[in-house]
């Protein structure tokens, strides 16, 4: 008989719930207070490293500093990756030497370079004497790439085996390496030279028959990057092909490392980030620094772009100042103007950002996108001058003058559209990041063509009509 009884649905994990972790915060930072080291390991055993770095962002430096010193070296490693470079650099200037290498020792390499890249040079050098030759060979070689590209985040922890083997001589090398590499996806395949022939999941790896050899059952079509290319292009490869890893090799194709899935999420957050920061005219300084004069520095150009603009503005409305004096009603609609057109302009900027950024829209595509903008910048110019046209129609009781103040309204939204779609196909093609150039461009050219266009048909209606 089929059971009829309800099933209960899983419950939320505690620790995604605001309640949980206000809960084991107090108790925490009581237990830091009464210096109970026993309760406080208790606590930390059950904890995953990210669920520690969460709680840890809550708590003081002396706190933070304490909890720290009393995890194992493994723990901490993982916990300060999941914090800002300010949170990581505060809990460094006061460990030793000593326990920086047992923190580094338990990294990957990848994340040691980055690690490693944050310290004084000094400092950084004595870590790398004091740890395993090899390793420290590996994260020099890593700290001499670029930070963004593929060199720059890929691990030196991969499985490559000779082409010449068989199944099973290619299992007992993995077994050999299971301590140092994480998670094995694929297997790479090389020739004595060490140049990267092919790529085995390690699935068909495993269902293989043991005596056949590697090269009989690889992939030779293997997709690879160079350790030059960007890591926002390798990000792409990962989206396009479906990947898990990718093999890196150097000028002459010979396997230098692998960047797995795990990398490409915190690069694809980063960059998504660093768009978004630009976008508003602000960068990592603001959210990681805490100097205010540093922080102040880094928006100031971007202001002063604004402040330019808007003086121009204000000198180009002086210029109009007869038709001010003749309808000085026609102020009230400027701000509306205003806003309207700037908010359309960078609705399609963010759009053709986003496009050019993710590679959903290429730079051949600049027609087509503008009459697309074209077409959406008439229907909402159009919906909104129809309300604009009854409602200053009614107020002022001249709806010759409402159909002037709706034209200009449509013509503004327009032009912003069109620069707003322009704008970052002519930057990206200049090699300019649109991302951070844009923004401030728009509402620059939006207030002075704004304005022109804006008075310049109020000044020929009044003088033709009144």
């Amino acid at each position: 008989m089929e059971n009829t009884e309800p099933t209960l649905a899983p419950k939320d994990d505690p620790k995604l719930n605001p309640e949980w972790i206000e809960s084991t915060l107090d108790d925490l930072k009581d237990l830091i207070g009464s210096k109970a080291d026993g309760f406080i390991l208790n606590i930390a055993k059950d904890l995953h490293p990210s669920d520690i770095a969460e709680l840890s962002r809550h708590l003081n430096r002396d706190e933070r500093t304490y909890l720290f010193n009393l995890l194992e070296p493994d723990v901490v490693s993982e916990t300060l990756l999941e914090l800002n470079p300010p949170m990581q650099s505060e809990y460094l200037a006061q460990a030793d030497t000593a326990r920086i290498s047992e923190i580094v020792k338990e990294m990957d390499s990848d994340d040691a370079a980055d690690f490693i890249s944050g310290l004084k040079e000094e400092v950084a050098e004595k870590i790398l004497n004091s740890i395993d030759k090899e390793d420290s060979a590996e994260v020099r070689e890593l700290l001499l790439y670029e930070e963004d590209t593929a060199g720059g985040i890929m691990a030196k922890e991969f499985v490559a085996v000779s082409k010449e083997l068989t199944v099973d001589q290619a299992i007992q090398k993995i077994r050999r390496r299971t301590e140092e590499v994480d998670e094995i996806y694929n297997v790479f395949a090389i020739d004595d030279s060490e140049v990267l022939n092919g790529v085995v999941p390690l699935q068909k790896l495993l269902l293989a028959r043991p005596g056949v050899k590697v090269q009989h059952i690889m992939n030779e079509d293997v997709i690879s990057v160079s350790t030059s290319i960007d890591q926002e292009k390798v990000a792409k490869l990962f989206k396009k092909y479906d990947l898990i890893s990718i093999p890196v090799v150097d000028d002459e194709k010979k396997l230098v490392g692998r960047i797995t899935i795990d990398d490409i999420v915190d690069v694809i957050e980063d960059e998504a980030s660093e768009d978004v920061q630009k976008i508003a005219g602000i960068t990592d300084i603001d959210i990681q620094e805490t100097s205010i004069l540093r922080i102040t520095g880094a928006r100031l150009p971007w202001l002063a772009i604004s402040f330019v603009g808007e003086i121009v503005s204000g000198f180009l409305m002086s210029q109009f100042q007869t038709s001010l004096t003749r309808a000085i009603y026609i102020v009230f609609f400027v701000p509306l103007v205003m806003a309207i057109g700037g908010n359309v302009g960078n609705q399609s900027a963010i759009v053709i950002i986003r496009g050019l950024t993710t590679g959903e829209i290429g730079m051949l595509e600049t027609g087509r996108r503008m009459r697309k903008e074209l077409w959406v910048a008439l229907l909402l110019g159009f919906s909104l001058a129809l309300a604009i046209f009854l409602i200053s129609g009614l107020w002022f009781h001249d709806f010759r003058l409402g159909f002037v103040i709706a034209l200009a309204l449509v013509v503004v939204v327009i032009n912003a559209a069109l620069t707003g779609t322009i704008l970052p196909f002519v930057l990206k093609r200049l090699d300019i990041d649109p991302a951070i150039a844009t923004s401030p461009l728009i509402t620059t050219s939006n207030d002075i063509l704004g304005v022109l266009i804006y008075f310049g048909m109020i000044t020929i209606y009044l003088t033709q009509f009144s």
